[in-house]
């Protein structure tokens, strides 16, 4: 079978980078941070191991997740992404000090897995740890060999293309604080020459969305999900705060996508997604996307709720009002368009109002408005306000669309 070509812009761009780290200039002379590293223009996209294998991972669900992206059409979608998270390596490096792939696991390496990932179309993740060991204890992490590290996924290589993404998680460390240890991965990376998407995941300690932005292309603000209500809502509350601090290449990240995994109805998985989206977190599934139901690939390949999300103005929507259980969440959108998301995380089905001073809206502004779970364009043309009625645990989305 003929392998797909890798996408002419990734080569290109790996290409000139890469160039430029052999013709002896340094990629600090390129770009002042990874901000500008040219990543990340959008929330990323993708699959993530954790949520759903935890360290039940092999090469084999890695290379049957790629195909599953493929073969859903998600990977059209923009879900192009697929991270490994921990686990993936011996707890022991080899004799000059490099990460080594755990052979029971990863029998081909991850070169060749990265080139199989990249044969599709898609792109690759990694993870590692900004201390000894990474949280699971059962890897080292890249605390003292953050050089090394960084050479060694940039060198996984085909097409001059090696790692795409890197988290980078904060277990088992020095004790110093992140502010000193995240930079160290940051030079390491930049001195590396290949762009790689660097996911600081701080757990929100320290509150890196204050200083994020110049280390990398997202960072946690939460500590990890799990998959009920109650862990998910309190996510994306804490996530919520930090608003104002999203902007295109850095994004907020209340942690991976649940959606799929058992733990929360349909109508809650549909809340997970909405406020995700509007949130222009990551969306990182992390089900088993290769046994999929019906509903779960119609919540996660919803393409009006992913185009709120890679909306190109990059501004992440706030809780506008909130009135008991009954939640408003709003942001603008490119072509003086307004994102709106009614919530009722009451007991019972609720009716909620969106007034438009709330948000953003001028008084005697004329909208149409687009029901982006319902796929349809309401008839009524709304001056002011607007209502629905909203079961309990669920949501209504909208983009409103200013008329005159």
């Amino acid at each position: 079978m003929r392998k797909k070509a890798v996408p002419t812009t990734m080569i290109v761009m790996a290409v000139i980078l890469c160039l430029f780290k052999l013709m002896g200039v340094s990629a600090s002379h390129l770009r002042r941070n990874l901000l500008a590293n040219g990543l990340g223009v959008t929330p990323p996209m993708g699959w993530n191991s954790w949520n759903h294998f935890n360290c039940r991972i092999e090469e084999k669900t890695i290379k049957e997740t790629a195909d599953a992206l493929v073969s859903t059409g998600l990977s059209k979608l923009g879900y192009t992404y697929v991270n490994i998270d921990d686990c993936w390596a011996e707890i022991a490096r080899d004799v000059k000090g490099n990460l080594v792939a755990k052979k029971s696991a990863f029998p081909s390496g991850i070169k060749a897995l990265a080139d199989y990932v990249h044969s599709k179309g898609l792109k690759i993740g990694i993870y590692s740890d900004a201390g000894y060991f990474t949280c699971s204890k059962t890897m080292p992490g890249s605390l003292g060999h953050e050089e090394q590290d960084a050479n060694t996924f940039a060198a996984w290589v085909q097409y001059v293309i090696g790692i795409d993404y890197l988290k980078y998680d904060n277990c088992y460390n020095d004790g110093s604080n992140p502010t000193v240890r995240y930079p160290v991965m940051t030079r390491a990376l930049m001195k590396a020459g290949c762009p790689i998407f660097f996911s600081l995941c701080e757990w929100g300690d320290m509150h890196p969305a204050l200083w994020g932005a110049k280390l990398g292309n997202s960072w946690r603000t939460t500590k990890d999900i799990s998959d009920s209500w109650e862990s998910m809502v309190s996510r994306a509350d804490m996530n919520e705060v930090y608003a104002e601090y999203a902007r295109p290449g850095g994004w907020n990240d209340p942690d991976m996508l649940e959606v799929g995994n058992g733990g929360m109805t349909k109508d809650e998985y549909v809340v997970h997604f909405s406020i995700w989206a509007i949130s222009k977190a990551p969306l990182l599934l992390g089900c088993d996307v290769r046994n999929m139901s019906k509903d779960t690939l119609e919540i996660v390949a919803n393409k009006e709720v992913i185009s709120v999300n890679q909306d190109p103005l990059g501004v992440q929507a706030k809780k506008v009002r909130l009135e008991g259980d009954l939640e408003i969440w709003a942001g603008p959108l490119s072509g003086y368009r307004v994102a709106l998301l009614l919530i009722n995380q009451g007991p019972e089905n609720n009716t909620i109002t969106a007034q438009w001073e709330d948000i953003g809206l001028p008084p005697n502004t004329v909208v149409e408005a687009r029901d982006l779970w319902e796929h349809k364009t309401l008839k009524k043309l709304f001056v002011g306000n607007l209502t629905a009625s909203v079961n309990s645990h669920a949501c209504k989305m909208y983009v409103l669309k200013p008329i005159s």
